[in-house]
């Protein structure tokens, strides 16, 4: 089992938290570099939430 399978089962059923969570470290990224990376950090916050904040997304919900 790899790491992701074993951080997407611990955060299964706690998507928004994981979402706000995601957030909160690329606010904080961003305030520590003073919004040079802003990019790579945004980049890296819609990956993080891809794999996993959104795992439960239903048909009706097109993919980001």
């Amino acid at each position: 089992m790899s790491m992701m399978d074993r951080l997407k089962g611990l955060l299964k059923g706690h998507e928004q938290q994981t979402g706000k969570g995601i957030d909160k470290g690329g606010d904080y990224v961003d305030d520590r570099t003073r919004g040079k990376y802003r990019g790579q950090v945004d980049t890296t916050q819609d990956r993080l939430k891809e794999q996993l904040g959104d795992q439960d997304r239903g048909p009706d919900q097109p993919p980001r």
